[in-house]
């Protein structure tokens, strides 16, 4: 029966469910090729994040990018080499938006721009143990908190490749050690000197402290004013942006609240 059955279906019910097969094979294709990206500023793909890679590598490099490794070892000549390309590539731009590439105040621009935008982003070729860390974690029997605020840091949003700005607080509870207190400026300056977000700037400067002192929580709460807002876009003068990371115990209520109440005392 149910073969005779089958023997009589509709003659398009096939074609009908082909069709549609083929449809939504199409649909997958074209939605998968839409969210395909070749990389990401930091070379990583959407499936791999960086906070599932490790915080600092076997040489030293916290996250490294693409050519970290290639700047942080070039030679003098071949620093030189990289300025000329930047300053080339920063003439073009000068070009296409109109300007006279020739004229007084712009002769030296091209090679002006270039050095900057490399110390901008000398975040990238910072080994964070030889250049950061150094021999500056102690042993030390000490399990309250420690906080450093008001740590000014100065960045690129790498979505404009305009600054933000502003100030990081940093928070640790020791577990039987405790780093020199410059080091934690100096963490948070490694990671501004690159393109970033503030969101990711947050959770790595949290992160690599966990990872680096093994403390029973780590706290960094970032304010920062973020020139793609207030100069171009909205064009909201008055606006800022706070962001934070919280790990091990702060993620606790109670230790939360000590910490961002510390942090406000005396505002």
């Amino acid at each position: 029966m149910s073969e005779h059955a089958h023997s009589h279906e509709h003659p398009h019910a096939h074609s009908h469910a082909h069709s549609a097969l083929g449809h939504a094979q199409s649909s997958a294709s074209v939605t998968s090729s839409a969210i395909a990206r070749q990389g990401t500023p930091l070379n990583q793909r959407p499936v791999s994040p960086y906070t599932q890679n490790p915080t600092v590598e076997e040489d030293g490099f916290s996250w490294p990018s693409y050519g970290t490794r290639q700047r942080a070892g070039e030679t003098p000549e071949q620093h030189e080499e990289r300025v000329k390309r930047l300053a080339g590539a920063v003439r073009t731009i000068l070009e296409e938006i109109g300007e006279d590439v020739e004229r007084e105040g712009l002769l030296d621009t091209p090679q002006r721009y270039a050095k900057a935008m490399l110390f901008f982003t000398q975040g990238y070729q910072t080994n964070i143990m030889d250049d950061v860390i150094k021999n500056a974690v102690f042993e030390e029997d000490h399990n309250e908190m420690v906080i450093v605020r008001d740590i000014e840091i100065y960045s690129l949003c790498e979505h404009h490749l305009v600054p933000f700005f502003g100030k990081v607080h940093i928070g640790y509870i020791p577990n039987k050690k405790v780093i020199g207190l410059s080091k934690l400026a100096r963490l948070a300056e490694m990671y501004a000197r690159r393109l970033q977000v503030q969101e990711r700037l947050s959770k790595q400067i949290a992160m690599a402290l966990q990872d680096i002192l093994k403390p029973m929580g780590v706290a960094v709460v970032i304010e920062a004013t973020h020139m793609c807002m207030v100069s171009r876009g909205v064009q909201k003068t008055g606006s800022s942006t706070i962001t934070s990371s919280m790990l091990g115990c702060f993620r606790a209520h109670k230790t939360r609240e000590e910490f961002l109440t510390l942090l406000n005392r005396g505002r």
